[in-house]
């Protein structure tokens, strides 16, 4: 008859000398991680730009409607961008998320006919548009925000 007397002693030594991971777990996880990356950087990219494509339409939204708030309480045209922070219709001036600076194409108003010419207005900026060049996600090109 055999003794099958259990040695707990040698069970844990045991154990202790095989502490660690197998090289092909080592694999399969890197496996993983390299799936699980390969799909979310293309994703958290993708949101990162209309992030920002939405923070370049409200930037210009809000200076668009400034520039006419302005219009419409003074009768002409702001002649920069910082005449509407100094006379508190802007905070600071925004800034162009695509681009990262404060720096935007002014567009100015211009008279159809010599008749309509009025040194107050002519002078003033009616629009902005973005200097940021490409296109966006939809194929719209950023300076036709």
């Amino acid at each position: 008859m055999k003794n099958y007397s259990f040695d707990h002693k040698k069970t844990v030594a045991n154990r202790a000398n095989q502490s660690g991971l197998t090289l092909i777990e080592i694999i399969f996880v890197m496996a993983l991680i390299g799936i699980l990356s390969a799909i979310i950087i293309p994703n958290y990219s993708k949101h990162i730009k209309t992030t920002k494509e939405a923070v370049l339409k409200d930037n210009l939204y809000t200076i668009r409607d400034c520039i006419s708030k302005f219009y419409l309480d003074k009768k002409r045209y702001p002649t920069s961008l910082e005449d509407l922070v100094t006379m508190n219709y802007l905070r600071d001036i925004p800034f162009d998320p695509i681009t990262k600076k404060k720096e935007w194409k002014l567009i100015h108003f211009e008279p159809v006919d010599i008749e309509d010419y009025d040194p107050e207005i002519s002078e003033g900026i009616i629009d902005v548009k973005s200097l940021a060049s490409g296109t966006s996600s939809t194929g719209e090109k950023y300076e036709d925000f």
